[in-house]
This record gives structure tokens, C-alpha cells and sequence, in this order.
């Protein structure tokens, strides 16, 4: 009796481990993107955390532009909720406070809406729309076409594959 309920709580512990994992390969794919050393390329400054990750967080916008449908909505939310979950943490091992944490979330969460509400209507935006929308979110860069082109050839390399490849490999534009 006692090694089936120890077998049990095995099969619990793995399920619990697989399911916080379940989008780590995702999460990594999106950060192997924001280091990505052309994007920093054309910028007048050095980069900063804040930089890579408004980065990650256009590539995750994107990415929820191609594949925002009613049947991909519990993904999502369950891809939206680890992906932020993972910038908490780091945050935190960069060493912020609880208040700095909770305040550069909220941040970090009105950028991303910003920036989803912006992507949103990016096929209806013409170049230099466009141009500005990039200079809104980085402003260090000398050279915004490069960045509107880029993200042009990364919708369109989403599109050409299903959410779930996205998934369950690793992903290069």
C-alpha cells in the first residue's frame, strides 16, 4: 500500500515537473532571439536588460499576432503566464526587492499590452508607421528599418509553421 501511494506521488511530482517545464525550450527560443547580435547592431549605446527584454517581449507580441485564435487561447494564456513568469525570476536574480519586483512587472506587463495593441495592426501600418512604432520601444537603435524589416521576415517565418512546431522544437528565423 505504502509503494503504490509513493508511486503516486512520484507520478504527481513528474507531472508537476513537466508541466513547469512545458514551455521552456519556447522561452529559450525567444530569448536565443533577443541576443540576436544584429538587432543591437545600429545602437548608439550599450545595451541594457531592459533593452533584451523589450526585445523578447516584441518577439513574444508576434508571435501571439500570428497565432491569436479562439482554440489556441489556453496555450496562449499558459505560454503568457511562464514566459512572465520566467522574467519575474529574473528580475529577481538580478537582484530587485519585492516592491522593485512587483512595480517592474507591472512595467514589464503595460509594455507588453502596449506593444501586443500596437502589433495588432501592424499589417495595416505603412514603413514609416512602422519606423515609429520601433522607435517608440528602441530608441537606441540609429537605424529602425533594420529592426521593421527584421520583424517583417520573423512574422512571416511564423506563419509558415503551426503553434504546436513552435512548441515542441527549437525555431530560427
Amino acid at each position: 500500500m505504502l509503494q503504490l501511494e509513493m508511486e503516486n506521488i512520484n507520478n504527481i511530482i513528474n507531472i508537476i515537473l513537466i508541466m513547469k517545464n512545458k514551455y521552456l525550450d519556447f522561452y529559450n527560443n525567444l530569448v536565443k532571439l533577443t541576443r540576436n547580435k544584429n538587432l543591437y547592431k545600429n545602437f548608439n549605446k550599450n545595451d541594457e536588460f531592459s533593452d533584451r527584454l523589450v526585445f523578447l517581449l516584441l518577439h513574444f507580441a508576434f508571435f501571439f499576432k500570428i497565432f491569436k485564435k479562439k482554440e489556441n487561447t489556453p496555450i496562449l494564456q499558459e505560454i503568457y503566464d511562464y514566459i512572465f513568469k520566467q522574467i519575474e525570476l529574473s528580475i529577481r536574480e538580478i537582484g530587485y526587492g519585492d516592491q522593485s519586483i512587483n512595480k517592474k512587472m507591472k512595467d514589464y506587463l503595460n509594455l507588453f499590452h502596449s506593444i501586443i495593441d500596437k502589433v495588432h495592426f501592424w499589417d495595416d501600418l505603412n514603413s514609416e508607421e512602422k519606423n515609429d512604432v520601433m522607435d517608440n520601444y528602441i530608441s537606441k537603435s540609429s537605424n529602425n528599418q533594420f529592426l521593421v524589416d527584421y520583424f517583417e521576415d520573423y512574422l512571416i517565418f511564423l506563419s509558415k509553421n503551426s503553434l504546436k512546431s513552435y512548441l515542441k522544437s527549437v525555431s530560427n528565423p
